[in-house]
């Protein structure tokens, strides 16, 4: 019987790893085209211009908020980043989550010199932490394109090396694969840096939340599209599915046959 049949909730998105996320900011300037945030607040809501999105608005309530013992993983942030402009907010609310007694998830395309502090100031309780970097491809020309502000795949992979060898646990997420006919050979050069899982995902509902204003960003779309086909996604699976640390999203696990989460934040 699956969860809509009994009646539950699928387990999507960020619940396959969090059973709560937290966040301080109300944009981001990494300006991430697929973003769903962004989506969300500029193009269903009209909360938000685009020139806002893209600025480092902090909330200061949330970073003063006195935070609960959460019954499971928290996921920080969810709906931003970490970045220079907000990285003394993020660092406190972090401290409050830690300090509640939770263990907290920090999600990130991660700066260097954030990274670098964030493992600095929190050394004492990095078994509280689990850090998973976002690296959606190798090829700067596409995260340019598509994630046109945020760290180049060198950047990223020197956080994931600096986090690891200073004792935390690390992981990394390929969501969305910007390259699948990469992916393996991306996997294998981040494997010796990773602790605890890389996640794979999809791009998801890119004809929405993607706005094609030029013919480049229509071929981006088609080669997207084709990339994460069903047949490739199988391929893809067969090719990597032995790899213990290697796990699938949502979006591909209905794809290849492979059971959903059954609870929020289980992470695997």
């Amino acid at each position: 019987m699956s969860d809509r049949d009994n009646g539950k909730k699928p387990i999507s998105g960020t619940r396959e790893w969090a059973v709560a996320e937290i966040n301080c900011s109300m944009d981001c300037p990494h300006g991430c085209r697929y973003c769903y945030a962004c989506y969300d607040l500029v193009e269903r809501k009209g909360i938000l211009t685009p020139e806002q999105w893209t600025s480092c608005r902090v909330l200061p309530a949330e970073v003063t908020k006195k935070r609960p013992l959460y019954p499971g993983q928290v996921m920080f942030p969810s709906a931003h980043d970490i970045v220079p402009e907000n990285l003394e907010a993020c660092l406190s609310v972090l401290r409050n989550l830690i300090d509640a007694g939770n263990k907290v998830l920090v999600v990130s395309k991660p700066h260097l010199d954030c990274i670098e502090r964030l493992c600095s100031d929190f050394s004492d309780v990095r078994e509280r932490l689990l850090l998973r970097f976002t690296i959606t491809a190798r090829d700067n020309r596409l995260l340019e394109l598509w994630e046109p502000h945020a760290p180049g795949y060198v950047e990223r992979k020197d956080c994931l090396e600096y986090a690891f060898k200073n004792g935390f646990a690390t992981s990394v997420s390929v969501e969305p694969m910007l390259d699948t006919t990469d992916v393996a050979a991306m996997v294998d050069e981040l494997l010796p840096f990773i602790s605890h899982s890389i996640w794979l995902g999809k791009m998801n509902r890119i004809e929405r939340r993607v706005a094609c204003e030029s013919e480049e960003m229509r071929k981006e779309v088609n080669r997207i599209v084709k990339g994460q086909s069903d047949e490739r996604l199988h391929q893809l699976y067969h090719e990597l599915r032995t790899i213990p640390q290697v796990r699938w999203k949502e979006s591909v696990k209905k794809v290849v046959g492979h059971q959903l989460a059954s609870e929020p934040g289980l992470d695997i």
